[in-house]
């Protein structure tokens, strides 16, 4: 569920951000890029669980 919701961020993000470009609207596009970066930072979260649990399974 955390890399599908950090992707699913990742295109909010980038659709705010673009938004906020054609309109000029530096407030949009910065929150754009900071959803996007949340984003990276679920999905890059939930595959370095996804790492770990694969780690532990081999141990046992």
């Amino acid at each position: 569920m955390g890399k599908l919701k950090g992707k699913a961020d990742q295109v909010k993000g980038k659709t705010k951000e673009e938004i906020g470009s054609m309109t000029d609207d530096k407030s949009m596009e910065m929150k754009g890029e900071a959803q996007k970066t949340k984003g990276r930072l679920e999905e890059t979260a939930a595959d370095a669980a996804a790492r770990m649990r694969r780690i532990g399974e081999k141990k046992r």
